[in-house]
C-alpha cells in the first residue's frame, strides 16, 4: 500500500509540475488568454485535451457498465464518436472560428439574438451544474472507493467515503480550471492523456491474460483469454443488438442515426469540448486537433468497452459476480492490476477524472463571465475584472457541485445511461439552433428558442412517460433522438421559409479575423481513413466477425 501511495503521489505531482512549468511564463490577465489559452493551442494538445475531457470515470466505470451488462453494442459511443469529430474538423470548426466566439451560446447570439445567448448560457450551466459535475464527481469518487477500500481505511460508511473523495477531487480539479485557466487545463489534459494511453490499455490486456490463466491457459496467456471469449462469449462480444433492446444496450437502427446525433452534438455543441478547438492556432491546428482524436476514439473500444466483457467472463468463472453494473470495472481493475502498477494506474484514473471536472468547470466559468456577465451585469468590464470574476464563479460553482455530488449514490440506474439520457434534455436543440442557423439563412431572432422549449416539452415528456417496445420493455432513449432532430430541423425550415417571405434578407457569417482560417491540406485523407477504421472495427465485432447473436 505505501508503494502505491508514492508512485500515484508521485505521478499526480509531476503532471501538476509540468503543467506549472509550462504555463508559468502565460498572460493571464485577458479574457482570451485566461479562458481561450490566447488562441495559440497546438493540434496535438487540442487532440490530448479533447481525448482527457471526453474519459473520465463516468466514460470508464459507465461504458464498461454497460458492456458488462449487455454486450459490446455500448462501444458505439466511443467508435461512432470517430465520425463525430470528422464533422467537428470540416464542418464545425471553420464556422466558429471565422465568428472568432469564446462559447457556443456566443455563437447563438450572434446568429439569432441576445436572449438567446442568455436562455442557452444559462441552460447549459445549469446541466452541467446539476447533472454533469456532479456525475464525473461521483464515478471518480466510486472507483477510488472500490479500489482502495477508504471506508474500511477510514473506518467510515461508504457514502462518507464517497464525501470525503467528492471533496477531494473538486478541490485539487478547482486548482487547476479557477487559477491556472484553460492553457493549465489543456496542458495537463496532454500529460495525462499520454499516461491514460498506456494505462488505459494496460487493463485489457491484463485482464485477458487474467482470463486465460483462470480459464486453464498452458500457453499465451492473453490469446487463450480472448479465445476463451470468443468461444464461450461471442454474444457479449457482438456489437449489434436487436432493434427493441432496452437501455443500456444500444439498438442498431440507432447507431447511425440517434447515436451519431448524441455523439454529433457532444463533440460539435459541447462547450467543454468545444471551447479547446476555439482556443486553436488557426482552423488548420483545430483541424488537426480533432482528427488526431477521431484516430484515438476508434481504439476506444479497447479500454472503454472490452475490460467489461472481459469481466463478465472472469467474474463468472470465479463465481464472485457483481451485481449492479458500475462496480464491475472498479472491481476488475482492484482484481487484474498488481500491486506494484496500482499507483501509476491510480494516478491515471485520477488524472483522468480531474481532467474531465476541470474542463467543464472551465466552461461553466467561461459561459457564465462572458455570456452572462460581460453581457448583462458589467458590460464595462475591464479584462482584470472579468478574469477576477471567472475565478471567484469557478469557487461557487465548485461549491455547490461538490454538494450535488454524492447525492448520486441514491440514484439506482446506471452512471452512464443517467448522464447520456439526461444531457440531451439541452444538448439536442443546441444543436439544432447551431445546424439550422448555419443551414438556414432566413430563420427568426426566436428561432432557437422555439425549438428549445418544444424540445424540453416532447423530449422531457419522453422520459416521464417512458413508452414501451409494442414487444413489451422501455423504448430506448436515442429513438426520441433520432425521431426529434430531424422533426426540429423540419420545423425550422418551415420557420425559414416563412421568415424569407417576410424578411427576404439573408443572414451572412461575418469573418472577425480573430484566427487563420487556412484548412489543413490532409483533412480529407485523414477523415477517410477514420470511415474506414470505424468500419473495420463494427466488423470485427459483429456476426461477420468474433460476435454471435
Amino acid at each position: 500500500m505505501l508503494w502505491t501511495i508514492i508512485t500515484f503521489v508521485g505521478f499526480t505531482v509531476l503532471v501538476a509540475v509540468i503543467a506549472y512549468f509550462k504555463t508559468k511564463g502565460d498572460d493571464q490577465t485577458t479574457a482570451e488568454g485566461y479562458f481561450l489559452a490566447g488562441r495559440g493551442l497546438p493540434g496535438i494538445v487540442i487532440a490530448g485535451s479533447l481525448l482527457l475531457t471526453n474519459i473520465s470515470a463516468e466514460q470508464l466505470v459507465g461504458t464498461n457498465g454497460q458492456t458488462w451488462s449487455t454486450n459490446m453494442s455500448p462501444m458505439a459511443y466511443e467508435v461512432v464518436a470517430a465520425c463525430a469529430l470528422i464533422f467537428m474538423a470540416l464542418y464545425f470548426a471553420p464556422r466558429y472560428l471565422k465568428s472568432g466566439v469564446a462559447t457556443v451560446p456566443q455563437m447563438l447570439g450572434i446568429r439569432y439574438d441576445r436572449s438567446t445567448k442568455l436562455w442557452f448560457s444559462i441552460a447549459y450551466i445549469g446541466l452541467y451544474l446539476i447533472v454533469q459535475l456532479p456525475v464525473i464527481l461521483y464515478s471518480g469518487s466510486l472507483v477510488f472507493e472500490n479500489i482502495f477500500g477508504l471506508s474500511s481505511i477510514l473506518g467510515c460508511t461508504k457514502f462518507q467515503s464517497v464525501i470525503i473523495l467528492c471533496i477531494a477531487i473538486s478541490i485539487i480539479g478547482s486548482l487547476y480550471a479557477i487559477f491556472g485557466g484553460l492553457k493549465a487545463v489543456a496542458v495537463s489534459d496532454t500529460v495525462n492523456g499520454a499516461l491514460l494511453i498506456v494505462g488505459g490499455f494496460m487493463i485489457p490486456f491484463i485482464a485477458l491474460h487474467v482470463l486465460g490463466v483462470a480459464s486453464g491457459s498452458s500457453g499465451l496467456a492473453i490469446g487463450d483469454g480472448f479465445r476463451y471469449l470468443v468461444e464461450n462469449y461471442p454474444q457479449k462480444l457482438n456489437s449489434i443488438s436487436a432493434a427493441n433492446v432496452e437501455a443500456p444496450a444500444v439498438p442498431w437502427p440507432t447507431v447511425f442515426t440517434g447515436l451519431a446525433f448524441l455523439c454529433i452534438q457532444s463533440w460539435c455543441t459541447h462547450q467543454s469540448f468545444i471551447q479547446r478547438v476555439l482556443a486553436a492556432d488557426g482552423l488548420k491546428e483545430a483541424q488537426k486537433g480533432a482528427l488526431f482524436c477521431a484516430f484515438m476514439k476508434i481504439l476506444g473500444f479497447l479500454y472503454l468497452a472490452l475490460p467489461g466483457v472481459i469481466a463478465y467472463a472472469l467474474f463468472e468463472i470465479q463465481g464472485n459476480q457483481v451485481t449492479t453494473m458500475d462496480d464491475a470495472y472498479p472491481q476488475l481493475v482492484a482484481q487484474v492490476v498488481p500491486a506494484p502498477l496500482m499507483g501509476f494506474f491510480a494516478a491515471v484514473m485520477f488524472g483522468a477524472i480531474i481532467s474531465s471536472f476541470n474542463s467543464v468547470l472551465n466552461s461553466i466559468n467561461t459561459m457564465f463571465t462572458m455570456d452572462i456577465y460581460a453581457d448583462f451585469i458589467n458590460p464595462n468590464a475591464s479584462e482584470l475584472q472579468l478574469v477576477s470574476v471567472g475565478k471567484k464563479a469557478g469557487v461557487v460553482f465548485a461549491v455547490i457541485t461538490t454538494c450535488v455530488g454524492p447525492m448520486i449514490y441514491f440514484f439506482p440506474g446506471g452512471l452512464k445511461t443517467f448522464l447520456d439520457s439526461l444531457v440531451m434534455l439541452i444538448g439536442l436543440p443546441v444543436l439544432s439552433g447551431i445546424f439550422g442557423g448555419f443551414v438556414f439563412k432566413y430563420l427568426p431572432k426566436y428561432a432557437a428558442k422555439f425549438i428549445l422549449i418544444f424540445h424540453i416539452v416532447f423530449y422531457g415528456a419522453f422520459l416521464i412517460i417512458a413508452p414501451q417496445y409494442p414487444s413489451g420493455g422501455d423504448m430506448h432513449y436515442l429513438y426520441a433522438i433520432t425521431v426529434l432532430l430531424p422533426l426540429e430541423i423540419i420545423i425550422m425550415a418551415i420557420m425559414n421559409s416563412m421568415n424569407k417571405k417576410k424578411n427576404p434578407e439573408a443572414w451572412v457569417q461575418e469573418d472577425s479575423g480573430a484566427v487563420d482560417l487556412t484548412p489543413w491540406k490532409y483533412r480529407y485523407v485523414c477523415a477517410a481513413i477514420v470511415v474506414i477504421g470505424v468500419l473495420i472495427v463494427y466488423a470485427f465485432f459483429s456476426p461477420l466477425g468474433v460476435g454471435a447473436f
